[in-house]
């Protein structure tokens, strides 16, 4: 496994170079932006049908810097200095830990002082640039694709707490025993907390400016699949510890072609730092060999195949709302029937034990069903008719 970026650079071509970057934290941002570009993609496209209509908006053009800017360019200056010199000058307590070290309170004031002068002059450079003798206003229109990086960041920021909390709900028991490490770790989260919290910020941002919600739930219906699967190479590659239940069994002689770690794997060197083996027996499973179940490979194999087929569909399934629903189908059937063999902390309902997974993945199968029963009978025509030049 490859906990760091520099553990994979380092087996792959024998060059050791201390990144503080961590696995994982690399393939959630790759994931953010390759399903970010397909969304931008679709919302292109659906402007282009009329779907998703330009907004034109008035704006202010030549005024002075304002004190307002100047404290907020103030204000991140300081925090980018504070911490940049500081791990300048201790990178390889950086390294060692970036997590850590990020959420801390370590940093240099000079630094910050020094970030927080360049930053404000930066800002007031750039506003005499535009600065005019009478500042006036000027209509302006706003593509819905160029709003692709607000909804990027309410998704990550929204996504990450409702994941986080989603990940603790989960497991209470960590909560109970560690509340602000629990809180506020890198580690421990649930990929629908992030799903629901996530598209309930973006929607709600969707709403205040005046685009479709159906057709932005279309749109991102295959960059949602996409982004999931990345997200798990990178639970593969670090191994965060969604693997499955022991697997004991050998390797079936029809799948003599895949490497043994693609149907049975024991995550040596996995950044939680736990042997299988011990781990599996301490929480009540019998291991003899201490591989489980690469869940992680196959849900990225599964969940990047299916990308591909919703892409595919994209522009065949011209009732608005039916490519979401059929995502949220794929996604619920995906997602249920990998708990089969996941390790997972389980509820007892009704003396039956389930997991929160189980649950959320039926609900949105369901979702996706009555969806297509739903915007079938609907008639959402175009809001517009779209420019030649739209997009």
């Amino acid at each position: 496994m490859y906990p760091t970026i520099t553990d994979l650079i380092y087996d792959f071509f024998g060059v050791n170079i201390p990144l503080p970057i961590q696995s994982f934290g690399f393939f959630v941002a790759l994931a953010f932006l390759l399903g970010a570009y397909a969304l931008q993609l679709e919302m292109k496209r659906k402007e282009r049908e009329g779907f998703l209509p330009a907004k034109k908006t008035k704006i202010m053009v030549g005024e002075a810097v304002s004190r307002v800017d100047l404290i907020s360019a103030g204000l991140l200056g300081f925090v980018l200095g504070f911490k940049a010199l500081e791990a300048a000058l201790n990178y390889g307590d950086l390294v060692d830990d970036p997590a850590s070290f990020i959420i801390s309170l370590r940093g240099s004031w000079i630094g910050g002082i020094v970030g927080t002068g360049i930053s404000i002059y930066l800002r007031v450079r750039e506003s005499n640039r535009q600065k005019l003798d009478r500042p006036k206003e000027v209509e302006q229109l706003i593509h819905p694709h160029e709003l692709i990086g607000n909804i990027v960041m309410i998704a990550a920021i929204a996504g990450m707490i409702g994941a986080k909390i989603f990940h603790n709900l989960e497991n209470l028991d960590e909560l109970i025993a560690d509340p602000l490490g629990a809180l506020i770790s890198f580690s421990g989260l649930t990929f629908y907390g992030g799903l629901i919290c996530g598209s309930g910020a973006v929607l709600y941002y969707t709403y205040k400016n005046n685009l479709s919600i159906i057709h932005m739930l279309d749109s991102a219906g295959p960059g949602l699949m996409l982004s999931y699967g990345i997200g798990r190479v990178g639970c593969q590659v670090a191994g965060d510890g969604d693997w499955g239940i022991p697997n004991d069994a050998a390797k079936p002689d029809w799948l003599s072609f895949l490497p043994d770690w693609a149907w049975a794997y024991d995550y040596p060197n996995n950044v939680l730092g736990v042997d299988l083996k011990t781990d599996f027996i301490h929480n009540g499973y019998d291991s003899i060999t201490g591989n489980a179940w690469p869940t992680p490979l196959y849900e990225a194999t599964i969940c990047i195949a299916l990308f591909w087929v919703l892409w595919a569909l994209r522009r065949k399934l011209t009732v608005p709302g039916m490519m979401f629903s059929v995502y949220l189908m794929l996604n619920g059937i995906e997602r249920f029937f990998i708990e089969k063999i996941r390790v997972n902390e389980v509820y007892h309902i009704f003396g039956s034990e389930i997991t929160q997974a189980e649950i959320i993945s039926t609900l949105l199968f369901i979702a996706g069903v009555l969806g297509i029963l739903v915007f079938r009978k609907l008639d959402i025509k175009p809001q517009y008719k779209p420019a030649a030049d739209a997009g």
